[in-house]
């Protein structure tokens, strides 16, 4: 089933490793067949992974973005995420949501869990400093 995509101008999305802006006025692409696509509002820099749940997108990010180094960042995923559920076993449910989606293939859906780690970090962080 095709997805489509609107742009606005301006916008840029990454489609399989390539970057792509939008130099003019709205734009929308047909995508026949599969890929991995982010929009500029889902990316995440390293340097914006700057909390151990954000270190967890990042890297499920890669993993989704760079499926022939998917056993490098697969690892370093299992590294910070053990010292994550180390730190807040609470958390345990949504990381296994992930790893779930991850073992599956299903590695998009496993980004949008890692927003409910985000926001579930924030959270504790917020209960914690009260």
């Amino acid at each position: 089933m095709p997805l489509k995509i609107v742009l606005r101008a301006g916008e840029k999305i990454a489609i399989n490793q390539a970057v792509i802006l939008n130099g003019g006025e709205k734009a929308e692409l047909v995508l026949e067949n599969k890929a991995s696509i982010l929009r500029e509002r889902d990316i995440m820099s390293s340097k914006e992974a700057d909390s151990p749940a954000k270190r967890i997108y990042f890297l499920v990010q890669m993993i989704y973005m760079f499926p022939e180094k998917e056993s490098y960042y697969h690892q370093k995923f299992n590294q910070i995420v053990k010292q994550f559920v180390d730190a807040v076993p609470s958390s345990t449910p949504i990381v296994l949501e992930i790893g779930k989606c991850i073992i599956e293939g299903d590695v998009y859906s496993g980004l949008k869990k890692c927003r409910k780690l985000m926001k579930y970090e924030e959270e504790v962080l917020t209960h914690v400093t009260s």
